[in-house]
């Protein structure tokens, strides 16, 4: 059976990439910065390293850019970033999966119907898949912004969106600290879970914990509606158990005071490697003088993405509500 396209180009990033390590020692996403730094620029130089710069050069010319599409080299960059993150220790090397960064894009799209221009900012971009998936999916004139304060992530991040031609502006810094950003029209985001181990950030933040560490997914859900203009949405990749724990009534009270909740999709629980790790993705806009809440929340448990006519079935559903939800609003 013949390969794909992306397998193609997933090998030749793969190879080149390997061939890196070996001469470098150095880790696989790092060495996978330099190959696709050097597919950008297609050129190469090592100086201290004429062998490596001889057949990296040889391996360039094998290989041609412009006969892929930009969803192409997003998905093989993609499979790259997914083997460097299999051998990575560092918890923050996680993507969020391709069938639900396309299920945020598809709810941006709904919220954002009637804007030209759109602004999405993802405070916790990583490896800048999501932010990418959403930009897509939106076209028109949209702009990116992300924040990632894992030096190798953003490197990855700004190579892949300048390899895809997607306008996104990264951030390289503590992403629950004040950005030079005016507020956008949408933020998204698969929140962090976990505890945000700099108390003293943390007390600039209502959410902030009353004593010990803060939880970090909840300062991200307030940054993000900091950064966002009023009547303007926020989308966010939630664990299961955000409304159960024990700041829950904490998070409940600011939500009530700074948004609504627009609606909340259960993600099924096959996509993850146990219940524990389940997830939701939650909609929220921000409260402004003409802002109201749905009579009715959106409420979806979403079947098996791999169950076509279900998931087409619901989809259908979604259509039909926010269609409802976005007349009520003008």
């Amino acid at each position: 059976m013949s390969k794909t396209t992306i397998e193609l180009l997933f090998e030749w990033i793969d190879k080149t990439t390997d061939m890196i390590q070996q001469h470098k020692d150095e880790p696989y996403l790092d060495c996978l910065a330099i190959t696709l730094e050097s597919l950008l620029e297609q050129d190469f130089l090592d100086e201290t390293n004429s062998l490596l710069t001889t057949t990296v050069q040889e391996k360039l010319k094998k290989i041609d850019l412009s006969s892929y599409s930009s969803d192409e080299i997003r998905k093989a960059a993609q499979l790259a970033i997914l083997k460097g993150m299999k051998g990575s220790t560092q918890q923050q090397h996680v993507m969020t999966p391709d069938t639900i960064a396309l299920l945020v894009g598809y709810l941006a799209g709904k919220v954002m119907r009637s804007s030209d221009k759109v602004r999405v900012f993802d405070p916790a971009s990583g490896t800048g898949n999501l932010v990418a998936t959403v930009i897509r999916h939106l076209g028109k004139e949209t702009i990116g912004y992300g924040s990632e304060i894992d030096q190798t992530l953003i490197k990855l991040s700004v190579l892949t969106a300048n390899l895809q031609h997607l306008s996104i502006d990264f951030f390289h810094q503590d992403s629950l600290r004040p950005f030079l950003l005016d507020p956008v029209d949408v933020v998204v985001s698969d929140l962090p879970v976990g505890y945000y181990p700099d108390d003293v950030n943390a007390n600039q933040f209502e959410l902030r914990a009353e004593e010990g560490h803060s939880y970090s997914h909840h300062l991200f859900i307030e940054q993000g509606i900091n950064y966002v203009q009023e009547n303007g949405y926020l989308i966010f990749i939630i664990p299961e158990f955000l409304f159960e724990s024990d700041q829950a009534d904490k998070l409940r009270t600011f939500l009530h005071e700074h948004a609504h909740i627009v609606g909340v999709l259960h993600l099924p629980e096959s996509t993850f490697k146990s219940k524990n790790n389940a997830k939701s993705i939650l909609i929220l806009q921000k409260r402004g003088q003409d802002t109201e809440a749905p009579k009715q929340p959106l409420l979806v448990k979403l079947p098996s993405l791999k169950n076509t006519k279900a998931m087409e079935d619901i989809l259908g559903q979604m259509n039909t509500w926010f269609a409802s939800y976005l007349n009520n609003e003008k």
